[in-house]
């Protein structure tokens, strides 16, 4: 794109932008800090474009002077990896929110097709899951203890592989974003009815319950951060359908910087899910209270930390501001 076609297509927001920033001028806290992240994609596209531009400068005062706004309280500087976690991760989460919306109606839609499926065909379990592990279930379900898959290897081991194959499956479902969002959707759709077809097999034999106190300790984290890594995938996807004012490649790279961010972000997700996995799950004789605590906890985790705190962190932007009162 030539520089005068990226000036004309983005500088009435710049504007906006700067006076919101100078001239106290009032607006709604979801469409602040939208263009403040618009503002620091715009300030990235110039800097490899327009290096030397004097609308690269520019743009870079405007992000330096809308980021001493937000952190001008901060006393002393966090480390790189504590402000990762801390500040950008969440505002990353928050600006590709819609596509974690669009990850989990897949994933739930996907879930109900595996249910319906397994109620209306006894094969079709065998299908999804194999007539090993079936079988294997089975027998255990028969001895009186349905989750004894998680006590066949050493919590080492189940631990090292479970966490492994989660942040490759993650990474899977974001690389096939490439194919317009279409890989991603399949690996979704795939793993969603695996769940569905998991569960009713379960619910079929009188154990759902018990199921669900043992599976969910580590699967309801394992789960979310394969939805979050959906979001990736779809966020890659839909750079390359929908560019915007931008080149299709050079949407494409923003889309990957940011996808692999997400993912990155979820490696302590997963490495936690790991260790409920092969430390915590096999204890099946565990009292109920115990569990459920666990899931609860996880599920508050999930809660705060991919939904309430980002808001709070868009928030502080406006609260950063001298207008606060008046946006608010």
């Amino acid at each position: 794109m030539k520089e005068i076609k990226f000036i004309n297509a983005n500088k009435d927001k710049w504007i906006e932008f700067e006076q919101v920033l100078d001239n106290n001028k009032g607006m709604e806290p979801d469409k602040l800090a939208e263009l403040f992240m618009q503002i620091t994609d715009d300030l990235s596209y110039s800097r490899t474009y327009y290096a030397k531009s004097k609308i690269t400068i520019y743009l870079n005062s405007l992000a330096f002077k809308a980021h001493q706004l937000i952190y001008k309280n901060k006393k002393e500087k966090s480390s790189k990896i504590y402000s990762f976690w801390s500040i950008d991760y969440p505002i990353i989460i928050y600006k590709s929110r819609k596509y974690l919306l669009y990850s989990f109606i897949i994933f739930f839609i996907s879930i109900l097709i595996g249910v319906i499926s397994t109620a209306n065909d006894d094969s079709f379990v065998r299908l999804i899951l194999g007539d090993l592990y079936v079988n294997m279930t089975l027998q255990n379900i028969e001895k009186g203890d349905p989750m004894a898959v998680y006590k066949s290897a050493t919590e080492m081991k189940m631990f090292l592989g479970i966490t492994i194959n989660n942040i490759r499956v993650s990474f899977i479902a974001f690389v096939f974003g490439i194919f317009i969002s279409l890989g991603t959707s399949y690996v979704l759709f795939f793993n969603g009815v695996m769940l569905g077809s998991f569960q009713y097999f379960f619910y079929k034999h009188d154990v759902l319950y018990e199921s669900i106190l043992s599976i969910w300790i580590h699967g309801t984290l394992e789960i979310f951060a394969i939805i979050v890594a959906g979001s990736a995938g779809i966020l890659l996807g839909n750079s390359i359908l929908f560019p915007g004012t931008y080149s299709r490649i050079t949407s494409f790279k923003i889309a990957v910087k940011t996808g692999i961010k997400i993912i990155i972000g979820l490696i302590p997700v997963f490495i936690i899910a790991g260790f409920l996995e092969g430390f915590v799950t096999r204890y099946t004789q565990s009292p109920e209270i115990i569990r459920i605590a666990i899931i609860l906890s996880s599920i508050a985790l999930i809660i705060w930390y991919f939904f309430i705190y980002p808001k709070k962190m868009f928030n502080k932007i406006v609260n950063s501001n001298p207008v606060a009162k008046e946006i608010k």
